[in-house]
């Protein structure tokens, strides 16, 4: 039955189908509410997170909340199940989407590597990268990385060794020079920057100590009036977004103060976990305060707000140049009253008249917009009040320090529903171009943004705009002008009363008007790629296809670095791409701001990559050590080495694109490093046996590429051995030479000394299998040629039973 939102008719229909033993749930996106409004009407409901809690049997009512596509009935009236969704209940359904699989920013340094790129072996340094080459030896056939070096030298890194090699990331000005193999150079080179991270990691520990050890406003967990507060939100919220309000709200809920930076990208959905936060604090009775670091985004974020939080008797008010100053001074004497529950503001929030009677949480808009001075006075408030970061491309510092786990950081990949792609134009500048741009906008009934970012002839170039496109009315808006002159000017562009508004950057943080689907960026070659991302993502905020237009001066010639910035823009077209924005920003710009200029050298001589993985290690050693903890094995400990006699690789003609086969190959290399730190699930007595990786990786391969040829077989048989090794373990399995062949299975020095003992009962059952084998002190060789054709299997069941009990499911050999 369809009831399109008569809940009177559905409460009187649920109590003749519950009177007559039938089961009823109801999965909705409403569900506290739906429950709420239901016993209005004498109906009641159990509230189930899912579908395998226990129901209540015949005669129930359960409401879960969720989504599904419509409903269903199944059994006979009195002893069946009747499923009803918002579809049937509302006339509405919206289904959650899963967020796409992306690949981590470590798989990404290697994905788009090119011949003659500069590259990082961890063991041996700063090398070019040649090209993937195939190579025979005695009779089987590999896949390597070529690597030149100083000197002409070559280093051939096997394929599953892929994780040991990262691209070069490094100050824009500075060109690595090649390592010389052989030598100390690296060793050297790695020791110097290990101690300059050591102290480095101290100084950011110290301070973030205070944080990990005060006590802070712990929140209580939400009531009535948040829950009423996340049903009044009109859209659905994404998987990605409901992870990042359900972490704010744990932090915000524990006794350590929070501070957790929210990454996502522009337009995903940032402000209503801000929303969600910062009337959870208002709620138990403190103040929020609410930064940003322009006058326009925060016109805007205090009309949201007020929008959102309408509803409730909550005060929000508005501190910036917009105001007058009796207005701000009236805010000011009302917040250290406490009468004002959130402020939204500029700078103007952190100048020294502005207190709070009892502020419980700060929402950072974009914290890479403000300055040192800014961001020494939020360090002071860090240390007991809980922090909220907003950002859609993190700042380097930011990241690493996310990536280090020195703060906590949520991740919004999923795009909202019905959005699209931008398309992106980067040409000369050119009249005709412009005008069929704007005239196109208008004639779908749309807005344009033209960027012009020199307020001294921004006057010129909109008289020289309105003679190209005389039908378009257009407004100029920019920082220098008056604030009331400004504000009229936003508002009426918001309103619709202008098709063009001719501006500055001032509306690239945040800004959200959704009836503006182009943009054109004048002098694009001048912003930094950060900029340009964040100002294309001013469009595209609806369902419509949005355009943006990169343009520069005609018959100029452009630097490097500018072709770079326009061609990564160009590129970065797909939903979710600010991740890997700020990444690739890091490369282009330099690394010098990431710590400071006295780190820049540093990261220089060993790659951005090599220097994350680095000050991590030094990072969880002084953990360790605070907490009187032995330190964790480092994160780069020396590879297993498999050299046995198989064909292992993936042929072009199975996986044809270079970049892809990288891909496949680090994923592999990496899914077995990861091997190591996966918890357990108990279960029972016994535990649950670890996913295995090569059946994870011949499923997807199976089901992207196609069976599974026989090189790729013994690739992800390759795959399967380096994780049972990384458990057991073992250092290498390899070829011994001589008649015959032997397998040689050695353990990684300083590990248990029992190794013999352990070796013994597996050597037996080796033997029991045909399998010819010696025993030594810290190795067990495995007769091949004795072995016969059964040599894997033996090979395979000494590595099991060496891992130990908690075994991982088999791989394909």
């Amino acid at each position: 039955a369809a009831y399109g939102g008569r809940l009177r008719v559905l409460a009187e229909e649920l109590t003749q189908t519950l009177r007559g033993g039938q089961q009823v749930v109801i999965v909705s996106t409403q569900s506290q509410r739906l429950a709420e409004l239901l016993e209005e009407h004498d109906v009641f409901a159990r509230l189930a997170d899912t579908m395998t809690e226990p129901s209540l049997g015949r005669g129930s009512l359960t409401i879960i909340h969720g989504s599904l596509p419509h409903g269903w009935s199944v059994g006979d009236e009195g002893a069946g199940l009747t499923l009803l969704t918002d579809a049937e209940v509302f006339g509405f359904s919206k289904q959650r989407r899963a967020p796409p699989r992306r690949g981590s920013s470590r798989e990404t340094f290697l994905a788009d590597l090119e011949v003659g790129s500069f590259v990082v072996h961890v063991e041996h340094g700063i090398a070019k990268f040649a090209g993937l080459v195939r190579r025979g030896i005695d009779g089987t056939e590999r896949e390597y990385l070529e690597l030149q070096y100083a000197d002409g030298d070559r280093l051939y890194v096997p394929v599953e060794q892929v994780d040991r090699v990262s691209r070069y990331v490094g100050p824009s000005e500075h060109k690595p020079s090649l390592t010389r193999l052989g030598s100390q150079e690296w060793t050297r080179a790695k020791a110097r920057v290990r101690r300059a991270v050591q102290e480095l990691a101290k100084e950011l520990l110290q301070l973030y100590a205070a944080r990990e050890v005060a006590e802070g406003h712990t929140f209580p967990s939400d009531g009535a009036w948040e829950t009423e507060l996340s049903a009044s939100f009109p859209y659905v919220e994404t998987l990605d977004q409901h992870q990042a309000i359900r972490d704010v709200k744990r932090d915000m809920e524990s006794v350590r103060p929070m501070d957790r930076l929210v990454c996502g990208d522009v337009g995903y959905g940032k402000t209503e976990v801000a929303v969600r936060a910062a009337f959870k604090a208002v709620v138990d009775g403190t103040q929020v305060a609410v930064l940003v670091p322009t006058t326009v985004l925060a016109q805007q974020h205090y009309n949201t707000f007020r929008q959102r939080l309408a509803g409730f008797p909550v005060r929000v008010e508005m501190l910036s140049r917009f105001r007058s100053d009796k207005d701000q001074r009236q805010v000011v004497a009302d917040l250290r009253a406490g009468t004002v529950d959130i402020v939204v503001g500029t700078h103007r929030l952190l100048q020294k008249d502005v207190w709070f009677k009892n502020l419980g949480l700060i929402i950072i808009d974009e914290e890479q917009r403000f300055g040192v001075s800014h961001k020494e006075r939020l360090k002071t408030l860090r240390a007991e009040v809980d922090v909220l970061t907003l950002t859609a491309t993190p700042i380097p510092r930011t990241l690493n320090m996310a990536l280090t786990g020195i703060r906590d950081m949520s991740t919004i990949e999923t795009p909202p529903e019905e959005r699209l792609p931008i398309k992106t134009y980067v040409a000369e500048y050119d009249d005709h171009l412009v005008r069929e741009a704007i005239v196109r906008e208008m004639e779908r009934g749309g807005q344009v943004y033209f960027v012009h970012n020199r307020v001294h002839n921004i006057e010129l170039v909109a008289r020289k705009l309105r003679e190209i496109v005389p039908e378009a009315e257009i407004l100029i808006g920019h920082g220098q002008m008056h604030e009331d002159q400004l504000e009229k000017v936003m508002l009426d562009f918001t309103e619709g009363k202008a098709d063009v508004l001719m501006c500055t950057t001032i509306i690239e943080s945040g800004l959200d008007i959704p009836n503006v689907n182009t943009i054109i960026i004048n002098h694009a070659d001048k912003f930094g790629l950060a900029q340009l991302y964040q100002l294309r993502g001013r469009v595209g905020r609806g369902a419509a296809r949005a355009h943006a237009y990169l343009l520069y001066e005609k018959h100029r010639s452009l630097s490097e670095v500018a072709q770079k910035r326009l061609q990564t823009i160009f590129e970065a077209t797909e939903l979710g791409a600010g991740f890997q924005i700020a990444l690739r920003d890091l490369e282009i710009r330099g690394a010098g701001n990431l710590l400071g200029g006295e780190q820049s050298g540093q990261i220089g001589t060993v790659g951005f990559d090599l220097y994350v993985k680095l000050l991590a290690d030094a990072v969880e050693g002084l953990k360790a050590l605070a907490r009187g903890e032995p330190p964790p094995p480092p994160k780069m400990q020396a590879p297993v080495v498999i050299d046995l006699p198989i064909t292992a690789f993936i042929p072009e003609s199975y996986v044809g694109d270079l970049n892809l086969r990288l891909a496949l190959y680090q994923r592999m290399a990496s899914d077995v490093e990861a091997v190591r730190s996966r918890p357990e699930e108990p279960s029972g007595d016994a535990a649950t046996p670890r996913s295995d990786p090569a059946e994870e990786m011949e499923r997807e391969l199976s089901d992207r590429f196609g069976p599974l040829p026989t090189p790729v077989r013994n690739l992800l048989y390759v795959v399967h051995l380096r994780t049972l090794a990384r458990r057991a373990g073992i250092q290498s399995i390899a070829r011994e030479d001589g008649p015959g062949g032997r397998a040689i299975i050695s353990i990684r020095s300083g590990d248990s000394g029992d190794f013999r003992m352990k070796l013994l009962p597996s050597a037996v059952r080796a033997f029991e299998r045909g399998g010819i084998v010696t025993v030594g002190h810290s190795q067990l060789r495995i007769d091949i040629e004795a072995a016969g054709e059964g040599w894997r299997e033996v090979v395979e069941e000494v590595l099991t039973m060496l891992a130990g009990p908690q075994k991982l499911a088999r791989a394909p050999s």
